[in-house]
């Protein structure tokens, strides 16, 4: 049993499968009696670990040889070709990024394929392989590094900088980009490490280590912050979500008042349909029962579905009448695939010749009345057990949910988004921004949807898209001292501007150098004599500025933006695999130009830049933005949260029709608590600031309960005695007569 089978936080695991479908009493049994079969076979046989366990085989030293020597060669092909220039560029990349992009690759692939190949190598019993896959200690990453290759060292996301004048160290030589000279290990951990790659495992090590220190503190304090705004709210009898002082937050908790610990599967779906309908098949024989054609099927369901209690108002959500109407569909596609096979149809039902036929497709996936309705009907009662009951601290799980992953996260962390140049901020740092509400983030990026799907297309929309200088389209842009008129000479690169498909011409590059702002001429101060080339006169007349007017000119001139907009710092065009469409990764932002492009699909346009989604789309958008970018940024991390979760805390962001970010800026306008506020920052200050204007502290806040001793109005605290009845008379104990006597 592999940890991921018994359990481990997994909802489709054994003791998760045992709760939901027998009770707690069950799981526990099980717990034990597997606790005992563990201990007593560990005591009869014994487990130990030594150094043998991780000493590599002849054939897996070979092979390890083979595949580091195959994958140097590869990366001297690259270096030459770079050294020659001629190596082929990756979109986006200038010669130097595509090389690192390239050689990381190769790298990996190297660490990847010994890794590998020591997994097939070593034999069942070995005790770092049973460590691993039990769940006790270590990964297969860890094994491969004890046994096969660590693999390339990274500092920063990035291979080992240079230390000392062109290299990394003094063993190598200036300018040297192969794989031992940039931290790549190439050892095991048993074979032992060379002075130069202990030296870079140092450097890696380091990082890890510098970054766990700070960690602890970034994601303490997100995680106070979080609690702190979301610690009040509750679900209330009438399924809305409110703080404390009854503000609505969500009318119905996720969309479909579903508990998020009670969900089935990591996808966060009410129920695992395929196990339901599986276990139902198998404790509900066929029998003699007869079995019901495809058209029945879908009849009876489309009855079941339009009764009362499946309505929204009913308490069933549509994303759970979808799911079992989809369920239902597939289930019907299959038993049609069957009969089809068998040359069965609906006319040929009770004819004597095929019985034997619709005998075998009904026992091959055949369904009776009285199965389907068994299904039918444990599927919504199971629906409607699984509500969040009224009273639930959604706010604080919701916080304690989105906080604690953060706390496994590294710091600083970036990804490549499709291409190896393009950095996207993920990690700590990014929740941080997303939850901060920040009006400058660190990499903004939009994706935009392009209307025709080919190359040719995307480098026309690109081309109208990029911010193009006038120093990068231009061969030359030169003084000409004149007695009777000097001026500046600008000659436009025009076969460069038709290869990039640039509508530039000397009337457009005339026009953005009228409208720039530091830029002070008028329109006589330009001529155009051909298509290609400009001729600009300074507007002073007086010969002893005119040399300073000219250099002036001549140092603003290349900065001039001829096409694109100005706040993108350039486009890249993407496609994530073959079947997938162009996109144009935008690195920027002004998210209305970008939508508004010639050849863009503005309706499929998105931007990571929650604040200018808001200030373009609106504060829907907003909320859908935060939802997906927390999402993203957790799943590039391997960690699952239930969107319900993620779904709370953009509502309290945005529910007062701005973005309010989890700061004490934020907070302060989210909360009326004097107490609430004073108990998380600037204590002092809220404090005089309501003994001076006389405010009043309702005490219905989480804090402010906590502080005054009082009962908060969460969980079973959420009723109120809405009338007292009158106090029943005392009564009056007379003296025991045995006692008096006694006495």
């Amino acid at each position: 049993l592999k940890s991921k089978d018994r359990g481990n936080g997994n909802k489709d695991g054994l003791f998760s499968v045992l709760i939901r479908d027998y009770n707690t009493h069950a799981a526990a049994t099980c717990m034990n009696r597997l606790a005992k079969l563990s201990a007593r076979w560990i005591g009869n046989h014994g487990f130990s670990i030594g150094i043998d366990d991780v000493q590599p085989g002849e054939s897996l030293n070979r092979k390890k040889k083979e595949t580091i020597e195959n994958g140097y060669e590869e990366c001297d092909k690259d270096i030459c070709s770079y050294n020659k220039g001629n190596l082929q560029l990756q979109s986006g990349c200038n010669a130097a990024e595509t090389l690192e992009a390239s050689i990381t690759k190769r790298l990996n692939d190297i660490r990847e394929d010994t890794g590998k190949i020591c997994m097939k190598e070593l034999h069942w019993r070995n005790s770092p392989l049973i460590m691993s896959q039990c769940g006790s200690k270590g990964s297969a990453i860890n094994i491969s590094q004890m046994i096969a290759c660590v693999g390339q060292q990274s500092v920063g996301g990035r291979r080992a900088p240079n230390g000392f004048i062109d290299r990394s160290l003094p063993h190598f030589h200036r300018n040297s980009k192969t794989p031992s000279a940039k931290g790549f290990v190439a050892n095991s951990f048993y074979s032992g490490l060379t002075a130069t790659e202990f030296f870079f495992h140092t450097m890696g090590g380091r990082e890890g280590l510098v970054d766990t220190a700070v960690k602890t503190a970034e994601t303490g304090y997100m995680s106070r912050r979080l609690m702190k705004s979301l610690e009040d709210l509750s679900t209330h009898y009438d399924q809305t979500v409110r703080n404390a002082s009854g503000g609505i937050v969500q009318f119905v908790y996720g969309d479909d008042a579903m508990d998020p610990a009670k969900m089935e599967g990591e996808d966060g779906n009410p129920l695992n349909l395929n196990q339901l309908f599986s276990k139902i098949m198998a404790t509900c024989p066929l029998g003699s029962h007869a079995t019901l054609s495809p058209s029945e099927i879908l009849q009876i369901v489309d009855k079941r579905l339009t009764e009362t209690d499946m309505h929204t108002e009913g308490g069933s959500s549509d994303a759970f009448r979808k799911s079992l109407t989809d369920f239902i569909s597939k289930t019907v596609a299959a038993l049609k695939k069957t009969r089809k096979a068998l040359q069965l149809d609906e006319d040929n039902i009770g004819k004597g010749d095929l019985d034997i036929l619709e005998n075998v497709a009904s026992k091959i996936s055949g369904i009776s009345s009285k199965q389907l309705k068994v299904f039918l009907e444990t599927c919504i009662s199971r629906y409607h057990l699984k509500k969040v009951e009224p009273g639930g601290t959604v706010g604080a799980v919701g916080a304690q949910s989105i906080g604690e992953p953060g706390t496994q996260m590294t710091l600083k962390t970036f990804h490549f988004a499709g291409v190896a140049s393009m950095n996207v901020t993920l990690g700590v740092p990014r929740i941080k921004e997303i939850i901060n509400a920040a009006k400058n983030i660190k990499t903004p990026i939009i994706t935009a949807a392009l209307v025709c799907d080919n190359v040719e297309s995307a480098r026309i929309v690109k081309g109208c898209i990029e911010k193009t200088l006038l120093g990068e389209v231009c061969k030359c842009v030169k003084i000409v001292l004149k007695s009777s008129q000097p001026h500046i000479v600008v000659v436009l690169d025009m076969e460069q501007i038709e290869a990039l498909h640039m509508r530039i011409s000397s009337y457009t590059v005339q026009q953005s150098i009228l409208e720039h702002p530091k830029i002070k001429l008028k329109h006589e101060n330009i001529k155009v004599p051909t298509a290609y080339k400009l001729r600009i006169y300074p507007p002073q007349a007086d010969r002893n500025c005119v040399q300073f007017e000219l250099h002036s000119l001549r140092a603003i001139l290349p900065k001039v933006i001829v096409k694109g907009i100005p706040t993108v710092q350039r486009a890249i065009i993407n496609k994530e695999n073959k079947d997938a469409r162009c996109k144009l990764l935008v690195e920027g932002t002004n998210l209305l130009a970008v939508m508004g492009a010639p050849g863009v699909d503005g309706s499929k346009t998105t931007s990571n830049h929650v604040i200018e989604v808001c200030h373009t789309l609106g504060i829907e958008a907003a909320r859908k933005c935060i939802i997906d970018e927390i999402n993203y940024t957790m799943k590039s991390h391997s960690m699952k949260i239930d969107i319900r979760h993620m779904m709370l805390l953009a509502d309290v962001m945005t529910y007062k029709g701005e973005i309010l970010g989890i700061t004490r800026f934020g907070i302060t306008k989210m909360k009326d608590s004097v107490l609430m506020l004073a108990s998380f920052e600037k204590t002092a200050d809220h404090l005089f600031n309501a003994s001076v204007n006389g405010r009043e502290d309702q005490i219905e806040g989480v804090s402010e309960c906590i502080i005054m001793g009082i009962p908060m109005q969460l969980g079973t605290g959420i009723l109120k005695v809405r009338q007292r009845v009158d106090h029943l008379p005392e009564l009056k104990y007379e003296p025991d007569p045995i006692l008096s006597f006694c006495k």
